[in-house]
Parts: structure tokens; C-alpha cells; sequence
């Protein structure tokens, strides 16, 4: 627990720091769909479906990022890791999210909209969506990157 509050405390202090560069945005839900969404994104799962839209700075970049992941029914994303910390809201569906080197569906905790979960730097993490589409967003500290911890679970390499 500890950690976690360490890690929430760094990027809280990292986004604080960064603030005076952070353009002004205001946003609606419909402006979001609209904007473009491309496949998988800088620090995506790279997994077939999913759609990415990056509402603030940019993932390949140094700087705060966050982007809107949008992730089709009956998807499983296999265990990786990120090199920044990152935090997460899940928007909608249910978000079934878990930690360790191996995606195990009976090892997550199903996250219902309005949830928050981290993805600490180096931490393996896996998820999967079930009968519902879901839709999260994730803001870290670029440049990002998922480096699967199975190289055959890569989907960007298939």
C-alpha cells in the first residue's frame, strides 16, 4: 500500500510539474468519440480491436500523456509491462485487471466504471474484457512503451 501511495504521490508531482506546459482542454464525451482513433497506439497492448485516442500530449514523448482506450468484448491482453507509472480509470464496461508474469482470468478483480487501478513501472499486469466492450483511460509520463514478457504473446508481431 505503501507503494502505491509513493508511486500516486510521484505522479501527482510529475503532472504538477509539468502543468505550465499542459495546453487548456475542455472536452465533451462527443468530442472525444469524435476525435480520430487508431489501432494500437505507443504504450497500447497492440492487440487486433482495440482503438486508441490520445486526449493529451503525446506517449512517445516526454511529458504527461492520456489516451482513451477503447476495448472490445472478449478480449484478453496478456501479461507486460510499461516503463513509466501509469493510472487508470475504467469509463465504462467492466475492466478485469490483474498483476503477475502470467494472464490468469481467476487472478482479476473486476473493475466496474468509475474504478481506479495503477500500472506501476515494471509491474506485469494483464486484462481482459468479458461479454461487454470497455473503455479506459490512462494517464502517465512519456515516453511510454509495453514490452510483453512473452515475446510470443506480442500481438504487433503476429
Amino acid at each position: 500500500m505503501k507503494r502505491i501511495l509513493t508511486i500516486a504521490l510521484v505522479m501527482v508531482l510529475a503532472s504538477v510539474a509539468q502543468a505550465a506546459a499542459v495546453d487548456q482542454i475542455r472536452l465533451t464525451p462527443g468530442e472525444i468519440t469524435a476525435k480520430e482513433a487508431v489501432g494500437a497506439g505507443a504504450g497500447t497492448s497492440g492487440v487486433a480491436g482495440i482503438h486508441t485516442t490520445v486526449l493529451l500530449g503525446d506517449p512517445t514523448k516526454p511529458g504527461v500523456y492520456t489516451i482513451r482506450l477503447s476495448i472490445p468484448a472478449n478480449t484478453t491482453i496478456q501479461a507486460h509491462t510499461h516503463r513509466d507509472n501509469r493510472s487508470a480509470i475504467v469509463m465504462s464496461g467492466t475492466w478485469y485487471c490483474g498483476y503477475g508474469s502470467v494472464a490468469n482470468a481467476a487472478a482479476t478483480k473486476p473493475l466496474p466504471p468509475g474504478s481506479f487501478y495503477t500500472e506501476p513501472g515494471g509491474v506485469a499486469h494483464f486484462a481482459l474484457t468479458r461479454a461487454e466492450p470497455v473503455v479506459v483511460y490512462i494517464t502517465g509520463f512519456g515516453p511510454t512503451d509495453t514490452v510483453y514478457l512473452n515475446a510470443t504473446d506480442d500481438p504487433r508481431d503476429k
